[in-house]
């Protein structure tokens, strides 16, 4: 594990502790972060500024051999390969020091043949977790000689500005397609780690023959699927969530000759307006395990 980790420019200086179980994860996350449980054992966290996601704040290495296939626009900057570089050096420098890094190794793409090992290295367990409960978690015998396709580092605490060419805010999101890596400073918000995942998938799955979606897919008894289709916040996660049909996913699929995949291994719902009389899966979810962001409960 140090060995590879070395080559990514991090020389360890601190403990590794790799794939960790929900209970493993959430000590560790109580013990040096800003955070408690409630009272089903889920874990609260704060995200700090960022409760969302920063769109305008995503980077893509220009100049690369992808330069001309990425749709270039307000939520698909240019950043300088020699400026993510320097970002890189940062970040990788700032987990060579720290005293604990925490890292899942999984897999996303439910479908084997068009799947995508991942590794996401974090400074935060709350994160790790995050990682670990929305991927696919993958058995010991695949982990003995994992090699990642992609990797996501994540450190919200180092904030970015002007002089890294980060024009808004203090986050930067950037993907190296050529590195085959993802960097993400200043945002605490865990869907940025999915998103950034997620949108490699929606880049690369087309050259194999296979269409990505954002919707949520569940089936019904006979084998038939419906897929739902909306902006985030509109009601995917609650539809497909019907008690009557089973659940494929909530947020992203794939359609291949096979049929439907989720990209998933997990699901990040909407808190807004819940209730346990309309959503009663997704408000039972909220247990031990779990880790629910930027929620206020009552004492």
């Amino acid at each position: 594990m140090k060995d590879s980790l070395d080559n990514l420019g991090i020389n360890v200086q601190g403990t590794i502790l790799r794939n960790l179980t929900p209970d493993e994860l959430t000590k560790e996350a109580l013990g040096s972060e800003d955070a408690k449980l409630n009272n089903t054992g889920a874990l609260l966290v704060k995200t700090g500024k960022y409760t969302g996601r920063a769109p305008k704040n995503r980077f893509f290495v220009s100049g690369d051999e992808y330069h001309d296939e990425i749709c270039w626009c307000d939520n698909n900057l240019p950043i300088e390969k020699e400026k993510f570089d320097k970002l890189y050096d940062r970040i990788t420098a700032h987990f060579s020091e720290i005293d604990k890094l925490y890292v899942f190794d999984g897999m996303a793409g439910a479908n084997e043949k068009y799947g995508m090992n991942i590794r996401v290295i974090n400074e935060l367990a709350s994160q790790n977790l995050c990682a670990r409960n929305m991927f696919i978690r993958l058995k010991d015998d695949k982990l003995e000689n994992f090699k990642p396709d992609f990797t996501v580092i994540a450190a919200p605490s180092l904030k970015v500005g002007p002089e890294d060419g980060v024009e808004e805010g203090e986050a930067a999101i950037c993907i190296n397609l050529t590195k085959k890596v993802v960097i993400i400073l200043g945002s605490g918000y865990a869907g940025e780690i999915k998103k950034s995942i997620f949108t490699i998938m929606n880049f690369m799955l087309p050259r194999q023959g296979v269409l990505p979606m954002h919707c949520a897919a569940n089936a019904g008894l006979d084998g038939d699927t419906a897929l739902f289709f909306g902006l985030s916040g509109t009601g995917k996660t609650t539809l497909s969530s019907d008690e009557n049909r089973k659940l494929i996913g909530d947020d992203e699929h794939g359609w291949c000759e096979d049929g439907i995949f989720n990209f998933e291994g997990g699901c990040y719902a909407k808190t807004i307006n819940l209730k346990k009389e309309f959503e009663p899966q997704i408000y039972n979810a909220i247990r031990s395990g779990s880790v629910v962001e930027n929620v206020i409960m009552n004492d």
